[in-house]
């Protein structure tokens, strides 16, 4: 009587492992960076850091893992990920929808 009952746990594991992995092949998609340096400035949500003549303002939000307190002057490695906040698209799109227009409107009057 336990048979099926294994093959249900069977499953219901496969299902988790498979979730688990699934997740963590997406997150591998975005490639990750780091850059190490002094922190030059620490906010609650933000840390700048000097690297080489550049200063680097980066994000800090709940999500963020931190070993340690953050202060200025601390050599910390950042590692992070470039994702995008939002897009906004111009009229590149709108002009090209009137050069086929136009294409179009010169093709049928060639017909005529």
């Amino acid at each position: 009587m336990n048979f099926p009952r294994r093959i249900c746990i069977k499953r219901i594991l496969a299902s988790v492992l498979a979730l688990v992995f699934a997740k963590a092949s997406i997150a591998a998609v975005l490639d990750s960076y780091q850059v190490t340096g002094p922190a030059n400035e620490v906010k609650e949500n933000m840390v700048t850091v000097k690297k080489d003549k550049e200063k680097w303002q980066i994000a800090i939000d709940k999500d963020t893992r931190k070993t340690g307190d953050i202060k200025v002057g601390s050599l910390v490695t950042i590692k992070y990920q470039m994702k995008v906040a939002s897009i906004e698209v111009k009229d590149a799109a709108k002009k090209e929808a009137k050069k086929e227009v136009k294409k179009e409107e010169k093709k049928d009057a060639k017909k005529k």
